[in-house]
């Protein structure tokens, strides 16, 4: 027998019969995984002097060599100014090597350096291994309920956009 619906409530909501409480532990142990998932890296990009906008960076230049400046403003969804100042002193430091495109010379192709890609694995490496830990605990379904519950909290009208501009360039 299906359960009236409540008012205000969406079906999805209804199933689950979630309370506001529930939601609320929900919410804070988001902010406390968040914080455990970049406190490794955190401490590591401090001794280099660069904070989490400068592993955003390195993290997707190197999930997608010869990716575009153009590319990397719409996946982090930042202001050119603000990626420019990342961007400048990555490039300044050798970590980041920035080449004009070959079909298009306007654009600028990014790929990491010999010494981002060393910094690089040694961020993602942290949280690999947390996330491994995590997951092999949880066990398989957690797994893809633990993405699925990710992907429904990014906006709607994002997910296919962000499927699109992670796509792995062969």
């Amino acid at each position: 027998m299906t359960q009236p619906a409540r008012p205000g409530v969406r079906s999805g909501e209804q199933l689950l019969f979630l309370t506001d409480d529930q939601l609320r532990q929900g919410i804070e142990l988001m902010f406390f995984a968040y914080r455990d998932f970049t406190a490794d890296p955190d401490r590591i990009l401090d001794a280099h002097g660069y904070g989490r906008a400068h592993h955003r960076v390195l993290h997707f230049v190197n999930r997608r060599p010869g990716l575009t400046v153009n590319e990397l403003l719409a996946i982090l969804a930042v202001t050119k100014q603000s990626l420019n100042r990342v961007l400048r002193l990555l490039v300044e430091d050798g970590l980041v090597a920035s080449r004009v495109g070959r079909r298009d010379r306007r654009q600028r192709n990014l790929t990491l350096t010999e010494t981002g890609r060393a910094l690089e694995a040694e961020l993602s490496a942290a949280q690999q291994a947390r996330m491994r830990r995590a997951f092999s605990a949880a066990g398989p379904e957690a797994v893809q309920g633990f993405r699925q519950v990710l992907e429904q909290i990014i906006d709607p009208e994002m997910r296919g956009r962000i499927d699109r501009l992670l796509e792995r360039r062969e």
